[in-house]
């Protein structure tokens, strides 16, 4: 199955490729580590590594007041943060209430809790 695509990127690079170019092996590996962020992989980590794909976002129709919807609009992927403002709320009653939505993702957090999956 393949994924819609828009022709867009999600987001903007601040990389400096061109300056990047021009950097020897030692000052890119010195740059590496005084990076507090950069860390090493080894053997041991590709071993437990897996690919994860994000699953393709669902078109919906919804209402929402249009004051709200203004705010949001006015920031930069409005229905990025929507999406994100309702799976914080989500995890917050997984959380609370133990319940967990009907997708693979949170299978595991059912599991946690109840043991087995319904």
């Amino acid at each position: 199955m393949r994924e819609k695509r828009t022709g867009e990127k999600s987001a903007k690079t601040t990389t400096d490729w061109r300056r990047l170019r021009f950097l020897s092996d030692r000052q890119i590996r010195r740059s590496l580590d005084a990076d507090p962020e950069a860390r090493a992989t080894d053997a041991e980590f590709w071993k437990k590594a897996r690919v994860v794909l994000p699953r393709p976002k669902q078109a919906i129709t919804i209402r929402l007041d249009a004051d709200l919807l203004q705010w949001f609009r006015r920031q930069r992927g409005y229905q990025t943060r929507i999406n994100a403002v309702l799976r914080s709320y989500m995890h917050a009653q997984v959380d609370r209430t133990g319940s967990a939505p009907g997708t693979v993702v949170y299978q595991g957090v059912w599991r946690k809790a109840h043991g087995t999956w319904p």
